[in-house]
């Protein structure tokens, strides 16, 4: 089962309720979506770190062949 756009944004801003974050869905299909989430608490963190934070905000949605988010191309900064 697909995700809405606005599902996702709600996962993520449940972890990062100042978060800048956009959505979009990359083919139309409700399955492949690219996230840019800018949030002051990535200060400090590398990268990977801050994808990492983002992924566990999203609760298990992209876990395995089931999950319901299939794809998510995720840029993460802080703020400048």
């Amino acid at each position: 089962m697909a995700m809405e756009g606005s599902e996702i944004e709600a996962l993520i801003r449940e972890s990062f309720p100042n978060a800048k974050i956009t959505i979009t869905d990359l083919a139309g299909d409700g399955n492949h979506w690219s996230a840019e989430v800018i949030d002051e608490s990535f200060k400090g963190l590398n990268r990977v770190q801050q994808q990492r934070a983002v992924y566990a905000s999203l609760k298990g949605k992209m876990d395995g062949p089931n999950g319901a988010l299939h794809a998510l191309a995720l840029t993460t900064k802080a703020p400048a």
